[in-house]
């Protein structure tokens, strides 16, 4: 269960303004990662986020090109979870692949604000917007879970062949 602040931004968010292209190549150190943030979309995001807030965002959050740094330095500034009501596929899998959690729930988005407080029950799979509204997302299945717990899928795999 996470408790988070909201930053909240529209649809069609592509990987450009969530990490710069600019940066791709250039920058390897993860706090350098996460201090360029969704900055060519809101430059205040790298400065004031929290650890524990949480991104929400429209349909098709991190379309464009495939960067992993795009779901990578969400989760370096601390970001808990990324919900939107759409994601693109190859965000979608770099985010499980870098241990940032994803909702999907198209029909919270619209109840939910910037600077709201919300919360996210991914054992029972359930939203709770700060009106006290609660929405149902499909839950992760057992092996993302566990991606997620570890901490990425490198961290899963390392654990998972040691473990053999």
């Amino acid at each position: 269960m996470i408790r988070g602040k909201v930053w909240k931004y529209g649809d069609d968010v592509n990987t450009d303004v969530i990490f710069p292209g600019r940066y791709t190549y250039t920058i390897t150190d993860p706090g350098e990662i996460a201090s360029h943030a969704l900055e060519d979309l809101d430059p205040t995001f790298a400065k004031n986020v929290r650890p524990g807030d949480i991104v929400v965002a429209g349909k098709n959050f991190g379309c464009g090109s495939s960067r992993e740094q795009a779901a990578l330095c969400l989760k370096y500034a601390g970001v808990a979870a990324v919900v939107a009501a759409s994601f693109a596929r190859i965000f979608f899998r770099n985010a499980i692949n870098g241990g940032l959690p994803t909702v999907t729930a198209p029909e919270a988005i619209a109840r939910i604000n910037a600077g709201d407080e919300i919360s996210i029950d991914f054992e029972a799979g359930e939203l709770t917007a700060a009106d006290g509204s609660s929405y149902e997302f499909a839950r992760l299945p057992a092996e993302v879970v566990g991606i997620l717990e570890a901490g990425g899928l490198v961290p899963w795999v390392k654990k998972e062949l040691g473990a053999k």
